[in-house]
């Protein structure tokens, strides 16, 4: 099975140099051309240079989620310059925060509203091109592990990925009579692989520098706090023994996108090494002990990676 995009365009939110630069880079190395947005115009055109340097075709297209004239705007720039729209991959979003104790008004209501508009302005006005043109296309929201089990110190974050998951079944069921397909995708704490990433923050992520207060900020130091979770040493708790990478987050978004999925519908993908679905007493092996998962299929030709290596669409 070959996977090809060609021909298609894609706009994928939130393209910032993690997980919305890694899936925008793997929707161009299998063929399509890639609008990336951004709040931050340098974060959005970052991304474009790296599909670029990659041999793809990309624009950037900066602008708010949360506003709905500059989503209408950035979407007729899309279709305007390319001809039609296919795919849209819904990823922006604002992690951190704290736990319910701690969390501000402001930063909940922030949150929320990029999370909630972001999905429903791109989702609403992307379908509604697709509809009226024809356009059998794909939409995925970028969920998280958050989203379906309890995270202590992110109140906001795990209100709205929660939120995100029914969201998608709901406009699925909208948008199934027009044969436009959504789902979610589901991330677990994903080992950056962007060259410019790795040079700015260093190799490796949570799994290898966990933070004592998960992903959300610290509590309050009133006498009567007690600790929400578990701040010593402890294991990693990925069966497979890594969450993997971006880039094998953007290998499933691809097929999610491919004509391959054709049936596919309110569905959620997890590409997590087993994280999600283990036990809550299942503790695994120590990393020595693992065989770990096959090797990765690089997408970044660049950088630090081996130019001989064989890659999707060559």
């Amino acid at each position: 099975m070959e996977i090809s995009l060609a021909g298609k365009v894609a706009l994928v939110t939130g393209a910032g140099p993690n997980i919305g630069s890694g899936i925008a880079l793997a929707l161009a190395r299998y063929g399509a051309k890639v609008a990336c947005n951004d709040i931050d115009p340098q974060a959005a055109q970052a991304a474009v240079k790296r599909i670029e340097r990659n041999g793809g075709t990309a624009m950037a297209v900066p602008g708010d989620v949360t506003d709905e004239e500059q989503v209408l705007a950035y979407l007729r720039t899309v279709t305007d310059t390319w001809g039609r729209l296919d795919i849209v991959v819904n990823n922006a979003a604002i992690l951190g925060g704290r736990g319910v104790l701690d969390e501000s008004t402001e930063f909940f209501e922030k949150a929320v509203r990029v999370a909630a508009l972001g999905n429903f302005l791109n989702t609403k006005h992307a379908a509604r091109y697709m509809a009226a043109h024809g356009i059998k296309g794909s939409i995925v929201a970028i969920s998280s592990s958050n989203g379906w089990s309890g995270s202590a110190g992110v109140i906001a974050y795990a209100f709205h990925k929660g939120g995100v998951n029914n969201f998608v079944r709901a406009a699925a069921m909208d948008l199934a009579p027009y044969g436009i397909r959504v789902n979610s995708f589901t991330p677990t704490a994903p080992t950056p692989d962007n060259p410019e990433l790795i040079a700015q923050r260093g190799p490796g992520g949570v799994l290898d520098r966990p933070r004592a207060a998960g992903i959300g900020g610290e509590g309050g130091d009133e006498p009567w706090r007690r600790p929400a979770r578990w701040t010593g040493p402890r294991p990693p708790m990925v069966p497979m023994g890594t969450t993997g990478t971006p880039t094998d987050i953007g290998h499933c978004v691809a097929w999610m996108c491919s004509d391959y999925a054709r049936l596919i519908t309110g569905c959620d993908f997890v590409v997590d090494g087993g994280a999600r679905a283990k036990n809550f007493a299942y503790v695994p092996a120590a990393p020595a002990d693992l065989a770990g998962p096959l090797p990765l299929i690089p997408l970044d030709v660049t950088g630090e990676l081996d130019r001989d290596t064989v890659h999707p669409g060559d």
